[in-house]
């Protein structure tokens, strides 16, 4: 699935946080304890089984708390009655580092973005000169569209976007060049992003994802 999982290490506790854990959780484990930190909390973006397959393998090794946002818990019906839920702007405190938590729906209705400093793990939110699937079950693309454009106001140009998958021609960029090549931060019209998010897109372009000119794919809704 080409799924990228995080290992947030607050160097003065020697605490982590490992976000999304799936498929291969042995190497998880064996970064941490490479890099001497003990994995204290499992931060979700989502539920899909992709982002969560990994969770009690985790939680076997390590006593680990489970974050994810209150919205993603209702949507997938299980951990609603975690003492750690949140709610988009909520801070979670991993030693001395402080991770913000974003709401950002549109993949599922709770999916969730945690930025460190000037760094932002997306998730399916948004990729490197893409953005995550609306057609599974709890996908929104007016959502998303809105998402998306309060991400390109409200974040910072030097923000660093790490996705949750490596489906692009590099793994890691700014959402400077997010706003210049990905064709899903071109659209104004939320009805013309719908039609390319849902209709045109994964007929018409094929990864690894690069950048994209802006107005290059901006079909009529007919095409």
């Amino acid at each position: 699935m080409e799924n990228f999982i995080y290992l947030i290490e607050d160097t003065a506790t020697k605490r982590a946080a490992v976000v999304d854990p799936a498929w291969d959780v042995p190497k998880v484990l064996a970064l941490a304890e490479q890099h001497g930190v003990t994995i204290t909390d499992i931060l979700l973006t989502h539920s899909h089984h992709d982002h969560i397959n990994g969770i009690e393998a985790v939680l076997k090794s390590y006593d680990a708390q489970l974050h994810l946002l209150k919205a993603e818990a209702k949507f997938w019906g299980s951990y609603l009655d975690l003492p750690t839920l949140h709610h988009g702007g909520d801070r979670i405190v991993l030693g001395e580092t402080q991770i913000e938590v974003l709401h950002t729906p549109g993949h599922t209705p709770g999916s969730a973005c945690y930025r460190i400093a000037d760094q932002l793990i997306t998730g399916d939110t948004l990729f490197v000169y893409g953005c995550g699937r609306c057609d599974l079950r709890g996908g929104d693309p007016e959502q998303m569209f809105h998402t998306l454009k309060d991400m390109r106001q409200r974040l910072s140009d030097r923000t660093v976007i790490l996705p949750g998958h490596n489906y692009a021609e590099k793994s890691r960029s700014t959402l400077e060049e997010q706003i210049e090549g990905n064709p899903f931060m071109h659209f104004d019209d939320v009805s013309r992003f719908v039609h390319y998010r849902m209709h045109y897109h994964d007929k018409h372009r094929h990864e690894p994802y690069g950048p994209v000119c802006k107005g290059r794919e901006m079909p009529d809704r007919d095409s």
